[in-house]
């Protein structure tokens, strides 16, 4: 199921329009663009939210010692963009034995672009922070290096503390909500959130937001306990095993709710 008890109480109303709150993706073949093709509709795409980098002066503020540690946890692009802007900012070298411990393939691929990788310093998560501490609590004896955004998940924080792993936790750049105030006067039929912070984001924008007809869609349990949260009647929800990803759940309830 995909629907809310809200939303399975009323009769389902055609969907028309989709607002995406991530940037629009650059291949013209993606789920997204097939879905407005195929039901012939109109998905728009508004990032909610954007990355500041923190400066170096914020940096320094931390009194973080880069070279103190033997490992570093990355979790996102974003991480390992500004940590090594970070490094390259205060001429810190990254030394070679240095360890990384990286929650995904994709993530340790991206790596890539600055150091050379070596299979004997590098750590690879299958997906999930779970995934990933399964890994750093086979190796208790690294002082870890968690760069990270100033709003994140406490998964991995909350293992380290929690088993007294030696580390410590730099904010190294900024998740802030983006400005939103062209869409004051605009509707639409379905919103899609996939974090917290685009439903922060939301509500910064528009303090006064009232759901009225608009569906709201999360991708995430995460996103999902925020729109309840906020006092959101949930109406699509992903990943569920009939619906792996956003735009398979969105067009499972369109199929219900475009039906003639």
């Amino acid at each position: 199921m995909i629907m809310s008890n809200t939303a399975k109480t009323k009769k389902l109303k055609p969907v028309k329009s989709i607002l995406v709150s991530q940037p629009e993706p650059p291949n013209p073949n993606s789920p997204y663009h097939k879905l407005a093709d195929k039901y012939k509709i109109k998905v728009d795409f508004r990032p909610f939210i954007h990355v500041e980098p923190v400066d170096i002066k914020e940096f320094r503020q931390q009194k973080i010692k880069v070279l103190e540690h033997t490992a570093v946890i990355l979790t996102s692009r974003n991480a390992i963009d500004n940590f090594f802007r970070i490094c390259t900012g205060m001429k810190i070298e990254v030394p070679t034995d240095m360890k990384y411990f990286c929650i995904s393939e994709q993530t340790a691929n991206y790596l890539q672009k600055y150091i050379q990788i070596r299979k004997r310093k590098l750590f690879i998560g299958e997906k999930t922070a779970s995934d990933l501490v399964k890994i750093i609590e086979k190796q208790p004896g690294e002082k870890y290096l968690f760069p990270c955004s100033n709003i994140r998940t406490d998964d991995i924080p909350n293992f380290l503390e929690k088993n007294n792993f030696d580390y410590s936790e730099a904010t190294v750049y900024k998740t802030v909500a983006s400005d939103l105030s062209d869409l004051a006067d605009v509707n639409y039929d379905i919103i899609a959130f996939f974090s917290p912070s685009g439903l922060t984001s939301l509500f910064e924008n528009f303090p006064d937001f009232k759901q009225n007809d608009t569906r709201i869609a999360a991708f995430g349990p995460t996103t999902a306990k925020a729109v309840k949260e906020r006092n959101l009647d949930l109406s699509i929800e992903a990943p569920l095993p009939n619906a792996p990803s956003m735009t398979a759940a969105i067009e499972m309830y369109i199929d219900e709710a475009n039906k003639k």
